[in-house]
């Protein structure tokens, strides 16, 4: 039995994760505010056409709909202000507008009474509307005219959403949770650079797909190829020789975190702290389901995470390898011993996880929508709640905690706000290990 082995059955998994996920907090604390604007930045005031203002000027983005009994008003002025910042633009023909700002803070967006056309009227006190950023970089605020006319989505409709936007996002995070799930059922390892795995698969598709107008679809797979030979490279120069070395798992772990934060900053080195978006993140959703409504983006996504998550189950149940990596991962001495070569299943893994981790980038950029360096370090600790719900180091277990972590984040909204909907996601996970502390799927341990 190798030394990391045995040190592995000393210190309970539940611990070494606990432990991984509380220093992640703590980073996460030191590097989530955002820096001061310049001063520049903070006196001026906007004046932006109605067209879409440019991706690389503005990261976030406040768009709606000016209409009066359904019809759209032209020509409507629109006023958001917050932070030090201002700008205004008017409605086009259809009654749209989008204003960009340079960063996510509590902003008033205002519409301005003098410019509706005669006869049109506002209720007091809805001229104007306190809104802010939650998950992704646009937010929607709608003027909806007109008594009786306002547009209002029922209880049931609006779960129906959530549902549908849960499920879409937690499939995404499953490909990323399933890749982790697996290094750590065969190593131990709580890889905190998986975050940067994900960013990877973003970063890739943007340099082949935008900097150097490759195919998009061409640029896809580029990315995929490099995201899993950046596993095996991880593996063939860190990973391995730490392993032939008997380095334990606390050290391993800490030095996941030291390449999570080397890797994250050369990213912003490389590309810069702003987001930038890939080609089609922001076609309009013209697929209509009832109340939900749904871009081709989303059901390609959504699509594609089933398919790659049922060939990640054929693998597992129906191959030799997949077999073999099961089997690693219950035993890894046994499975030596009955003849498996374990480094090998172990390379195979890393390159599969990577590969999955960034494909579950690409989705991830396109549900966002953007690209940014630290992308990958934003959902870490919600990858690390799915593997720890569904069960360590079962691939099966981190799909279905990875299900419903996504879906109780959007459906949480209803009740709590937006910023507050990934702590409602933490807290669901201690209330199941309160009563199942193995998790969802994963097998109860004997001590003693």
């Amino acid at each position: 039995m190798e030394p990391t082995q045995s040190v592995a059955k000393r210190i309970p998994r539940g611990w070494l994760v606990s432990l991984g996920i509380l220093l992640s907090a703590l980073t996460l604390s030191g590097v989530a505010a955002s820096p001061a604007m310049a001063e520049e930045v903070s006196t001026a005031v906007a004046s932006q056409e109605t067209e879409e203002p440019a991706e690389e000027e503005f990261e976030y983005f406040f768009t709606g709909n000016v209409t009066f009994e359904d019809e759209p008003l032209e020509g409507v002025r629109i006023t958001v202000e917050g932070g030090g910042f201002e700008a205004e633009t008017e409605t086009d023909a259809e009654g749209k507008w989008t204003i960009g700002v340079p960063e996510k803070d509590a902003y008033e967006v205002t519409l301005d009474e003098d410019t509706l056309p005669e006869g049109v009227v506002v209720a007091e006190g809805e001229a104007t509307i306190e809104s802010e950023f939650g998950l992704t970089s646009r937010k929607a605020v709608n003027f909806f005219l007109g008594e009786g006319q306002r547009v209002t989505t029922d209880i049931g409709a609006q779960v129906l959403i959530r549902v549908i936007n849960g499920l879409n996002f937690g499939l995404l995070l499953a490909l990323a949770a399933i890749g982790l799930s697996l290094i750590f059922g065969t190593t131990g390892l709580s890889n905190f650079a998986h975050a940067e795995l994900i960013t990877f698969g973003a970063l890739m598709l943007l340099t082949f797909g935008v900097d150097l107008a490759v195919p998009i679809w061409l640029a896809i797979l580029i990315a995929l190829i490099l995201s899993a030979a950046l596993g095996w490279s991880l593996d063939a120069t860190i990973w391995k020789p730490l392993r032939r070395r008997g380095v334990g798992l606390i050290p391993l772990m800490i030095v996941s975190i030291g390449l999570s934060l080397a890797i994250r900053y050369v990213y912003q080195f490389l590309y810069g702290g702003s987001t930038r978006q890939l080609p089609g993140a922001t076609i309009p959703s013209d697929i209509h389901l009832g109340p939900v409504t749904m871009s081709w983006i989303d059901v390609a996504s959504m699509v594609t995470s089933v398919i790659v998550l049922g060939a990640v189950a054929y693998f597992l149940l129906r191959t030799r390898i997949g077999k073999a990596t099961r089997a690693v991962s219950d035993n890894a001495s046994l499975a030596a011993a009955s003849g498996i070569d374990v480094d090998r299943v172990i390379r195979i893994v890393w390159v599969m996880g990577a590969g999955l981790a960034g494909l579950s980038g690409i989705l991830w950029a396109y549900f966002r929508p953007g690209v940014s360096w630290d992308m990958g370090f934003q959902i870490l600790l919600l990858v690390f709640a799915a593997v720890t719900l569904g069960g360590l180091g079962t691939a099966f277990g981190a799909l279905v905690g990875a299900i419903i972590v996504g879906m109780f984040i959007e459906i949480s909204t209803l009740w709590l706000p937006s910023d507050m909907k990934y702590v409602g996601a933490l807290v669901v996970l201690i209330l199941v290990l309160l009563f199942r502390p193995q998790g969802i799927l994963g097998r109860r341990e004997r001590i003693g």
